[in-house]
Parts: structure tokens; C-alpha cells; sequence
């Protein structure tokens, strides 16, 4: 029995130290494995490597004269825990930021409370919207908390106590317009586009968007290399420098003090006369730079409001409507293209109503029996100019305003540049529908358009495509040509642009245009009061316009337009009330910054001062009353229903005898015809065309 239990007490020893064993063995692999595992892994412990990176700008966009109009800056946003400021320090911390933000207190403190009031815990955003400057104040602001003591230690998710405090993170580029509303809206808006984390500008309007491919980032740099014990990198032949590549700026033909004159005198004139809105352009003939694109609607596109939606769409490019008698000399210049017409080819106007097709009729304000063409242009006659548009084919008229650029675009480089509208050659055909387009209705134009074609006049029959840029630039000077996306078009001949250069000299010395008379300029242009539209119909609202040229013996020769949308004040919706003064302002201000050099004396127009009615001599006057005509309006397509009976024999010209060289091709005013029903105080019917 004493053998036995030796024997059971020897195989228990057996079995412990056989255990002993197997541990110790498993032991030394878990050892094993977990050196080796610690061999090959990664080790978190902090890189000798570093890097610094730089994003790249959206390229500036710079007057002529120097001016930054937009740029591109860094922002960051500043970011706190809430459960990391000691409760009896967040006053402290909030009245700090505040100073060093510039944010005021309460905009702060409320950043701390959700919608149900109670304290927020988690991550905080206190601003989005913090330059480099401040940045750089609010990084050194929060080194002085943790030595205030201003923050303690919050646990994780992982249970481990750390201390969060006040983070500044770069988060985007921010687009700034540091003059404002100037040049609004001709150079546009952005808006923001993601990229990644980082938010960068992307044009929506304007030059922004035109160019938007070419101004844009193009690629970010950064700095590669070891790091010394503070972090900073060691610059050696080892580190790696990739300098960033910004987008190109935009250099403008606009000089701003020319820029923001024009806009200040459109501003007084067009409160002057109560106009919804004035347009106003100022091109080079020959070279097509704009010098100047100025309308009243202009707003600060850093910050853009409600009531500034309605003029975010720059009207230069973006605006059709229908101009009117601005369109009679193109028409006489097609014609005198085509040998059907000469300036003093005569034309029977003796009609007071003159019947055109179907039972519809026109007429003219003054009474002549007869005028040559160039008194057509002159006087603004409707019967003479639509006499002179049936002299040539409804194809050759419209391939004719094709070449002046009507109904086309014109190439000027903004986000959008519509065509506007024009009728077909089977309509143009019909005389009813050729007449009412060659004195500018049935027909939609864009501002630009009538600049392009208006150059021709003052150009040698060349019309030039308008554009506002004059090169692109990059960081190290190398200037870019971009290519225009419409070239010039030659729209009549040399000779014919002469003869329309001349008549609209006639306008300005003895028609409508007088008070653009400039001394010592070559100055002329043609008028247009044009009805607006509005729900299908014509109504009692005008368009009023003014294009034409000033040019001096030294060479400057610019093509003007000024359009006025809208003018409230009695009477002064006839253009050589509205959109004259404001051409002759405009030769006022291009005189007084050396654009233009009269030869001789200078005489400038009085300020624009408070509209007082005046009686003007050429309005015959009655002891109770003062009688004009009534507006003539477009001739309107008769209605297919019609009857036959209802329609008016037709009266043709009659044929005219040839009058001899030595006679005056000008004949005298006769009695104007008069409508007693409608009264004007002031101003003759005259001014509407």
C-alpha cells in the first residue's frame, strides 16, 4: 500500500512539472511572437519627416490703371469643445475672442447654446469667415489659454483624459471685391465649390465665369523634408520644395477712375429723370476695347442681398428688346451697300398717313413733301426709311443685318452673350414686315450688338467684337493672348460707312441729337424712343436710346451708346431728353481725363440738376393749348380674321421728278400736322425717333 501511494505521488510530481513546462514553452512563444510582431510592425512613434503645404489662388482680376477689383484670401474657422472651458472661465475666454476676433460677444456666447438653450459639449464652430491675419492672432490667443489655464482635461471615446483647446483650421479660399459694386455686374459673382475639405470660388456671372478655366487654382505646392525637434523643417539638399501654380489674372482694357465717373454721372442722371436703369458704353472704334461697360444696377458681390438679385444679369449682353429708330441708318447702309440708294436720292414723305399693306398705315411727326435720304436719317422719317427698304429684298436686308452683327453674338467675353432675335427672309419678303424691322421693331437687339454695329460707322465699315480683357499674366509676368470666339466682320464698304459717318453728323448738327454737339469733336449718333412690351402688348413705356461716335483730330475715336430703360419724369422718355445729355456727359468726362482733345474751345453742359419744364420753340402753341402728334407705333400684322371689307384702298408714292444738282436738296419745313386729342407741355413727337 506504502509502494502505491509513492507511486501516485511520483506521477503527480511528473504531471506538475510536465505543466511547468508546457507553460513555460507557451510563454516563451507568446514572447517570441510579440518581439517579433513589434520587429515588423509599424511603430507609432513621431516621423523625422515633415510636410508643409501651400494651396494655390484663383488669379486676381485688375483694372487698367492698376486696381485690384477681385482677389482670392485664405479663411479658416475656429473651432472649441465645449466641455473643455472651465465653467467659471468662459466669460474670459468669450470677452478674449472677441477682441481678437472682432466678433461681437453675444454672436459667441450664442454659439454655446442649441436651439433648446442648454450648453453644447461637443465640438463648437465659432466662425468660418477668419483671415490670415486674424488667424495668426487667435493661434498665439490660444497658447495664452492653456497658460491661463483656461481649458481641462475631457474624457474620449476611448476613455482617455485629453485636453482639447482652441483649434484654428484653414478651410478655404474666400473671393474678395475690395471696390465694391464698381464694375457690377460686368464682373460677376462666385460661389463656393468643395474640394475635399478645403472650399475654393467658382465663377457663376460676369467675367468670373468667362474666364473661369483660366483664373482657377491650378495646382497646390508644398514643402517635403526632415524636421528638428520644434517641428520646423530642415532645409538641406535633401528637402523638397514644389512652389504652387496660380490661376492666371485677368488684366482689363477699363481704367476705374474713367469707370467709376461714367457711373456716378448715371447714377445723377438717372435719378434726375426716375429711369428704372441706364446703360452706358464706351468703346474704342478700331480696336473694339472697352473702356467702359456702366449701368445704374450694380451691387457688392462679397455681399450680395435679396433686392440685388434682379441685377446679378449684366444687361450689356443679357437684355434683348426692341430699339427703335437706332436701326434706321443700318438699314440706309444695306441699301447704299446694294447701289439702291444715294444720300441724296429723294423719296416722297408727303403722306400723313401712308398706307403700307393690308389696311395698316404710318406717318411721320413733320410734314415734308419730299426728303433725300440723308434728311430720312436726319428727321427719323418712318415713311422714307420703310420706302427705302422695299428698294432692296427682304434676303439682302437680313443678310445685310447679319454682317452688322444682329441677331448673332458678338463675342464679347462675358458669361453670356445672347443673339437676340431676327424675322425670316419668307417674312422679311412681305413689305409690312420689312418696313416695321427697317425702323427697328419686330426685331430684338442686344446693347452690345448695336455697339458692334455702330463701330462700323466710325471704323471704315469694319464692325469690331467688343471685349473687356486686355491680356492674362502670370505670376512670373509671362502675358497670354486668348483668342477671340467672334472675329470683326466687314459690314459695308468703306465708302458706305462714310456716307453713314456723315449723316449721323447731320443728326447731331440740325435733328434730333443737337444737344450731343460737342466743339471742336467730330461727334454723331442717331436717336431712338423705342415701346416697351409687357404682357404681349405695347404700352406708354419707353426704351430710349443714343448710339454713336466722338472722335479727334489726334486719333481717339470711340464708339458711345447710352440706353435708358424706363424714364418716369413728363417727357423725358424722348431720347434727346434722356439718352443724349447722357451721351454728351459722357464726352464731358472722356474731355476732362484726356481720352478726347477737342481742337479749340471746350464748352461743357451745366450739372444735372432738378428737371424744370420748358417750353421749347419748335412746338406750335395755341392760347389754351399745345398739340404734338400721337406716338407712332410698329406697324401690327392684321388679324386673320378680318374682313375684306374693313381694308383701305392702298396708296402708293408717287414717282418724283429728278431735281437738278443746283437745286437744295433740303427742302423748308412745312405745317406740321397736329392731333388736338393728344396734349404735350414741352416737346415735339420728333424726339421719339
Amino acid at each position: 500500500m506504502y509502494k502505491n501511494i509513492k507511486n501516485e505521488a511520483i506521477l503527480n510530481r511528473k504531471n506538475k512539472i510536465s505543466f511547468l513546462y508546457i507553460l513555460i514553452f507557451l510563454m516563451m512563444g507568446i514572447f517570441l511572437f510579440s518581439v517579433f510582431n513589434t520587429m515588423t510592425s509599424k511603430r507609432r512613434v513621431p516621423s523625422n519627416q515633415t510636410t508643409i503645404h501651400d494651396r494655390s489662388f484663383r488669379g486676381d482680376i485688375i483694372s487698367a490703371d492698376g486696381y485690384t477689383l477681385s482677389k482670392s484670401i485664405k479663411i479658416y474657422q475656429a473651432v472649441i469643445r465645449g466641455s473643455s472651458i472651465k465653467p467659471e472661465k468662459r466669460a474670459l475666454f468669450i470677452t478674449l475672442f472677441s477682441i481678437y476676433s472682432g466678433i461681437p460677444k453675444k454672436e459667441i456666447s450664442a454659439c454655446f447654446m442649441n436651439d433648446k438653450g442648454e450648453d453644447i459639449q461637443g465640438n463648437i464652430i465659432l466662425s468660418k469667415t477668419i483671415t490670415s491675419r486674424s488667424a495668426m492672432q487667435l493661434k498665439a490667443l490660444a497658447y495664452k489659454f492653456r497658460k491661463l489655464q483656461v481649458f481641462r482635461s475631457v474624457k474620449n471615446r476611448n476613455g482617455i483624459e485629453v485636453v482639447y483647446g482652441l483649434d484654428i483650421i484653414e478651410i478655404g479660399e474666400h473671393r474678395t471685391f475690395p471696390l465694391q459694386d464698381i464694375l457690377s455686374p460686368t464682373l460677376g459673382y462666385v460661389g463656393d465649390k468643395p474640394d475635399g475639405r478645403y472650399t475654393r470660388p467658382s465663377g457663376k456671372k460676369g467675367l468670373e465665369r468667362a474666364y473661369n478655366k483660366y483664373i482657377t487654382s491650378k495646382k497646390n505646392g508644398y514643402l517635403k523634408g526632415k524636421r528638428d525637434v520644434l517641428g520646423a523643417i530642415i532645409h538641406d539638399k535633401n528637402s523638397i520644395n514644389h512652389a504652387r501654380v496660380d490661376g492666371l489674372d485677368l488684366h482689363l482694357n477699363i481704367p476705374i477712375d474713367l469707370q467709376r465717373r461714367v457711373e456716378l454721372m448715371a447714377d445723377q442722371m438717372r435719378q434726375s429723370i426716375d429711369a428704372d436703369e441706364i446703360l452706358v458704353g464706351i468703346m474704342e472704334s478700331d480696336t473694339g476695347k472697352i473702356l467702359s461697360l456702366v449701368t445704374t444696377k450694380r451691387y457688392d458681390p462679397s455681399h450680395i442681398r435679396q433686392e440685388d438679385i434682379a441685377s446679378l444679369v449684366p444687361k450689356f449682353t443679357e437684355y434683348p428688346y426692341e430699339a427703335g429708330s437706332v436701326l434706321k441708318p443700318l438699314t440706309v447702309a444695306i441699301a447704299l451697300d446694294a447701289n439702291k440708294i444715294t444720300p441724296n436720292t429723294w423719296f416722297d414723305t408727303g403722306y400723313k398717313r401712308f398706307s403700307i399693306t393690308g389696311g395698316q398705315h404710318i406717318s411721320d411727326d413733320d410734314y415734308f413733301e419730299s426728303m433725300s435720304v440723308t434728311d430720312i436719317i436726319v428727321h427719323s422719317s418712318n415713311i422714307g426709311v420703310s420706302q427705302i427698304s422695299w428698294r432692296i429684298t427682304g434676303e439682302t436686308f437680313r443678310k445685310g443685318l447679319l454682317k452688322f452683327g444682329i441677331a448673332k453674338k458678338t463675342g464679347i467675353d462675358l458669361s453670356r452673350d445672347l443673339p437676340g432675335f431676327l424675322k425670316s427672309i419668307k417674312k422679311l419678303n412681305h413689305k409690312m414686315h420689312r418696313a416695321n424691322s427697317a425702323f427697328g421693331y419686330s426685331m430684338l437687339v442686344t446693347f452690345t450688338q448695336l455697339m458692334k454695329a455702330y463701330s462700323a460707322f466710325n471704323n471704315d465699315g469694319l464692325a469690331m467684337s467688343p471685349h473687356l480683357v486686355d491680356y492674362l499674366q502670370d505670376a512670373k509676368g509671362k502675358k497670354y493672348q486668348i483668342p477671340k470666339k467672334i472675329g470683326n466682320t466687314q459690314a459695308i464698304t468703306k465708302k458706305t460707312a462714310n456716307q453713314i459717318h456723315d449723316m449721323l453728323n447731320e443728326v447731331v448738327k440740325r435733328g434730333t441729337g443737337v444737344k450731343a454737339q460737342y466743339q471742336g469733336l467730330d461727334v454723331g449718333g442717331k436717336t431712338g424712343t423705342a415701346y416697351m412690351i409687357k404682357d404681349g402688348r405695347y404700352t406708354r413705356e419707353y426704351h430710349s436710346s443714343f448710339y454713336g461716335f466722338a472722335n479727334d483730330k489726334e486719333g481717339h475715336k470711340y464708339t458711345i451708346g447710352a440706353l435708358v430703360i424706363r424714364a418716369k419724369v413728363p417727357y423725358k422718355y424722348f431720347a434727346s431728353e434722356s439718352a443724349v445729355p447722357t451721351f454728351r456727359r459722357t464726352l464731358d468726362i472722356l474731355v476732362e481725363l484726356d481720352y478726347l482733345k477737342p481742337d479749340g474751345n471746350i464748352t461743357f453742359l451745366p450739372e444735372i440738376k432738378e428737371y424744370i419744364p420748358k417750353i421749347e420753340s419748335n412746338v406750335s402753341i395755341s392760347p389754351t393749348k399745345i398739340h404734338v402728334r400721337k406716338a407712332q407705333a410698329p406697324i401690327k400684322a392684321p388679324s386673320k380674321s378680318y374682313s375684306k371689307h374693313q381694308t383701305t384702298k392702298r396708296t402708293y408714292p408717287k414717282k418724283r421728278v429728278i431735281v437738278p444738282k443746283t437745286r437744295t436738296y433740303y427742302k423748308p419745313k412745312r405745317n406740321v400736322y397736329k392731333k388736338p386729342k393728344v396734349q404735350a407741355k414741352y416737346k415735339s413727337f420728333e424726339d421719339m425717333f
